[in-house]
């Protein structure tokens, strides 16, 4: 297993490499607006996971799905020839669900504000279902606490 540091180096210079070549044009009509958002390699370095994001509708994502993986050949010599390992590693495109993951994101926060406002509407009409402040408080009734003390102190047979 080579050293984690060592791999994460790797793919970085990959991530160049490819968004490089594919900046450049592959000539592939196929192939939509591409960014490159990661890459993973394996702990061994002969396996990288491409991640990408496609910008454009469905028909265009698969599109470029299609161009990547019969581009895969051409990208993998590319890397080959500007990294320095012994072995070159084998691609994998990914298509990255970034942009629908935060789309549903979106989502869940309009809704939840649109319930937060829904209950801030709902409290500004409520009223109390009993005293508004049902808690006593030391400057009311301190007249009637210290009376009722006075007389139990005075009659201490009533109890």
């Amino acid at each position: 297993m080579a050293d984690p540091q060592r791999a994460r180096k790797m793919a970085d210079r990959i991530q160049e490499i490819v968004a490089r070549r594919l900046d450049k044009g592959i000539r592939d009509p196929r192939l939509g607006f591409v960014t490159i958002t990661d890459v993973q390699v394996t702990g061994d370095l002969q396996h990288a996971s491409v991640f990408y994001t496609v910008y454009g509708s469905d028909e265009e994502r698969q599109d470029t799905a299609a161009a990547l993986k019969s581009a895969t050949g051409m990208l993998r010599s590319e890397v080959g020839k500007n990294i320095t390992a012994r072995l070159t590693p084998t691609l994998e495109f990914i298509a990255d669900a970034v942009p629908e993951n935060a789309a549903h994101i979106d989502a869940l926060l309009a809704e939840a504000r649109d319930r937060d406002a829904a209950a801030r509407a709902q409290a500004s009409a409520a009223s109390y279902a009993g005293d508004a402040d049902p808690y006593r408080h030391d400057d009311e009734d301190d007249d009637e606490h210290s009376a009722d003390v006075v007389t139990r102190q005075a009659d201490p047979g009533s109890e």
